[in-house]
């Protein structure tokens, strides 16, 4: 253990050190991330972290190496591993430090992340068997090579693409390799617990300047450094308990967030009609900020369900029936919590409304659609419900753009947009107070898709529908968005004031 506890130390004591050296590079040579788009970021911040991460992974690694113990003969006992896993990571490290400076077409990462798969394989680590709770063990035969390559690369989109909010990914690839950490100590595997106890201080030491307010992103080096590592490892980790077969819920567990949120773009893009590999603000980070919570309270949320995953997945490698069992199901309700919270089978269903609604005018989509959003607005508990609402409108196209702003006119201080293009001179909008007009303080607009460029009677009054809802939905939580009314009508007040004092 003091073995461990050293290599953990010096990994984080190098990240800490390396990182703020790498973001002094990163700002130079102008790798950053500009505000726009996709990116929650409000300022130009420094990409390249993962260089720092790599770097300190190494150095604990090497020192161990150099030295005389249990845990450097375990390593050296395994060097082809160790040589394929330090090739394949550089090699993901080197293509995401491209990708951050000069971007690189997605098509040739794939083919980058699929030549350091076939290393991995090559190195030994393989899914040769998989060994399914209550079913047994499965044989890969032929397919184990395709299976390895598949999954290594799906660790590693995974990581990159659950990459979208301040110390996001570092913190959910830290747990997973706790995860891989504790499952390989229980069962005495030196090997896996060294390249995780070193990968879990070199995230700690990244993460005191990666954790909201972020000073640097990890960029796709860190995330496809990260993920390569941990999709390698899970799969050598989890094979060295129970003969020669892997459980792969242990892992999929592990990386329950990470995994659940790329399958579920996929779907989304599908129905959406878009190409897989495209960017967009649909991940599940993006759909809790849309919700109306805050960067940091997000994470949060994402960090809870992760810890709760990996108890999960080390209740599952413990390998008894009724551990497996209330471990499943436990994660099984975690996953189904999280789906409801964010709204997502409410966020597939507008997806599918839109598709349904594209050939109809703007009224009659309208007309079809706005009831749902009535509906919604009057189960509205609280500020956020109504904010999600106005942020599902946009997301699924129904309308182009949704803004809250201060009576009387400029910038707002909310704004969701739907992320297609439309030509401008076929676009409608409409400014609507939330409350009486004389005593409201915000201002809702919104802009629609409309062929004449004009908003029809019948639209406005739709959407005055949904501005006297969501005023209702806020007066009953509460919001400061909305006044309560004025208990003296306005044209009163203004005769009184008028009027002369008596003699």
């Amino acid at each position: 253990m003091k073995a461990f506890l050293f290599a953990f130390v010096l990994a984080a004591f190098s990240s800490a050190v390396l990182t703020p050296l790498v973001r002094r590079l990163a700002l130079r040579i102008g790798a950053v991330s500009t505000p726009g788009g996709r990116n929650v970021n409000v300022r130009q911040i420094p990409r390249l972290g993962g260089i720092a991460i790599a770097i300190a992974f190494l150095v604990p690694l090497l020192t161990i190496l150099a030295a005389e113990s249990t845990v450097a003969a375990a390593l050296r006992s395994e060097w082809k591993r160790v040589a394929g896993l330090m090739v394949g990571a550089l090699l993901m490290a080197v293509v995401g430090v491209a990708d951050d400076t000069r971007r690189v077409r997605a098509l040739y990462k794939l083919g980058f992340q699929v030549l350091a798969s076939l290393i991995a394989f090559s190195a030994g680590f393989r899914i040769e068997a998989v060994s399914i709770p209550f079913f047994g063990a499965l044989s890969m035969g032929i397919f184990a090579l395709p299976v390895t390559v598949a999954w290594i690369v799906g660790v590693i989109n995974a990581i990159n693409l659950i990459d979208g909010l301040d110390g996001l990914a570092a913190g959910i690839a830290f747990f997973a390799a706790l995860t891989n950490f504790v499952v390989a100590y229980m069962a005495n595997d030196a090997f896996v617990a060294a390249l995780m106890v070193t990968t879990m201080g070199s995230i700690a030491g990244f993460l005191l300047f990666n954790f909201n307010p972020a000073r640097i992103f990890m960029g796709d080096s860190g995330s496809y450094f990260l993920g390569f590592v941990l999709g390698t490892t899970s799969v050598i980790g989890a094979a060295q308990k129970t003969s020669t077969t892997v459980s792969i819920l242990v892992p999929m567990l592990a990386l329950g967030v990470p995994i659940f949120d790329t399958l579920f773009s996929i779907v989304r893009r599908y129905i959406e009609r878009k190409p897989i590999f495209s960017a967009d603000r649909g991940h599940i980070h993006h759909r809790l900020l849309d919700m109306g919570l805050t960067h940091r309270r997000s994470v949060l949320i994402l960090y809870g369900v992760t810890f709760m995953l990996t108890v999960a997945a080390i209740g599952v490698s413990l390998g008894r029936s009724w551990q497996v069992g209330v471990a499943l199901t436990c994660a099984s309700v975690v996953l189904v919590a999280l789906v409801r919270f964010a709204g997502y089978f409410e966020y597939v269903q507008r997806i599918r409304l839109r598709r349904g609604l594209a050939g109809a005018s703007d009224t009659e989509q309208f007309r079809r659609a706005i009831p749902e959003v009535l509906r919604e607005l009057a189960a509205s508990t609280d500020e956020n419900a109504v904010l999600g609402t106005f942020a599902g409108m946009a997301a699924s196209g129904l309308v182009l753009d949704v803004e809250l702003a201060a009576m009387g006119g400029g910038e707002p201080f909310q704004r969701w947009s739907y992320p297609g293009e439309v030509d401008p001179a076929e676009v409608a909008n409409v400014e609507l107070p939330l409350g009486e007009v004389h005593n409201a303080t915000t201002m809702l607009r919104i802009r629609w898709a409309a062929k004449s460029g004009q908003a029809s009677p019948e639209s406005s009054i739709l959407l005055q529908l949904i501005a006297d809802a969501a005023t209702t939905a806020l007066k009953r939580s509460s919001s400061a968005l909305v006044r309560a009314p004025s208990t003296v009508p306005p044209e009163r007040t203004l005769s009184a004031a008028s009027s002369p004092s008596p003699a």
